[in-house]
């Protein structure tokens, strides 16, 4: 009976140890603002990406009360440098992580320059449920009021929150929490760089307290319609940028070096001259695939609106940015290049 009783405790001790269990949370560092230095605190120049993610971890030494944290160096670039072999280097090193059940939730490091458009590849590329939180910051470690250590540890509370699940990849800023879809750079300095124009933030985290108050109706959560490994060779995919009176001659030039596609960042509704409509018809029949965005930071580009996207052979971005539509291009023509199935994904995705 005494031995009954001994094995009902144990395992009374084991779950209640098993349940207060910190989640475990792997920030991959890339580099950017978050880890610059600078040689003044007081001035803006500096350096990105020089601080390893080690020190980052340390200068929020209180995080440990509520998960177990460790880092790993993916790259030490400012986000301009970002490039398609990191994100191919992260979207591998995360599935990784899921296959092998490391963690309960990743954090991202990254400059906030080009963040934006990581955040969205690897939403369009990772097929689960694991949170993952990318940030950063506008100002680097060592100057005045840094906003790196908030901002990582805001970002770590909403990996480590169960809310966060099935939610795709997420931007924590400024204690805001972002769509990766909707979410864009908005200021050059300010620390509340980032805003999603057309839909606004989908929660809040606070105070070690994280709330959310909307959710995407966009396919890509737990169920990335793309993949990418060591092997997938991504399309050659460039923007041309529209203005009174472009010339263009670039896209000549692209048509000429047989890329992919081309994304059209046009004025208002996607519209562009009478010169780039010649330019683009040349494109179309050389069957590069073309998609018409906006320069405008709010709203639509409606198919087959001022321009006959269906003479012209062009699909339409929907409300993403030319620099997303780019993304969602690149990787919709490893898997088609026709023209319905492209639009398709812009709807959907």
């Amino acid at each position: 009976m005494k031995k009954l009783v001994l094995v009902f405790l144990l395992c009374i001790a084991t779950s209640m140890a098993f349940g207060q269990q910190k989640p475990r949370i792997i920030i991959l560092a890339t580099g950017g603002t978050i880890a610059g230095e600078g040689k003044s605190s007081d001035r803006a120049g500096y350096t990105a990406g020089k601080i390893p993610v080690s020190d980052l971890i340390g200068s929020i030494p209180s995080v440990n009360a509520i998960a177990d944290i460790s880092g790993e160096q993916i790259s030490s670039v400012g986000s301009q440098d970002m490039s398609l072999e990191i994100w191919r280097k992260l979207a591998i090193r995360i599935n990784e992580i899921v296959s092998k059940n490391e963690a309960d939730g990743i954090v991202i490091t990254h400059g906030t320059d080009t963040q934006e458009e990581t955040a969205y590849f690897l939403d369009l590329v990772l097929p689960h449920e694991l949170p993952v939180v990318i940030t950063g910051s506008m100002r680097p470690a060592t100057a005045i009021s840094a906003d790196g250590p908030k901002n990582l540890f805001d970002a770590i509370t909403v990996a480590a929150d169960p809310k966060s699940k099935g939610r795709g990849v997420l931007v924590s800023f400024n204690e805001s929490i972002f769509d990766s879809r909707e979410v864009t750079k908005t200021s050059t300095t300010k620390v509340n760089a980032f805003r999603s124009p057309d839909s606004g933030p989908l929660g809040e985290v606070y105070d070690g307290r994280v709330e959310y108050y909307k959710s995407s109706v966009r396919e890509t959560a737990n169920a990335a319609p793309f993949e990418v490994n060591k092997k997938t060779k991504l399309p050659k995919v460039e923007i041309v940028y529209m203005y009174a009176d472009a010339s263009p001659d670039y896209i000549d030039y692209l048509v000429k070096q047989k890329v992919n596609g081309i994304v059209i960042a046009g004025v208002g509704n996607g519209n562009f001259s009478k010169a780039f409509t010649d330019a683009i018809k040349k494109a179309t029949k050389a069957n590069i695939a073309v998609c018409r965005a906006s320069r405008c930071l709010e709203g639509r580009v409606v198919l087959d609106g001022e321009t006959n996207d269906n003479e012209l052979g062009t699909v339409v971005s929907d409300n993403l940015s030319p620099q997303k539509a780019r993304i969602l291009l690149m990787l919709g023509l490893t898997k088609s290049k026709n023209k319905k199935e492209l639009q398709d994904y812009f709807f959907r995705f």
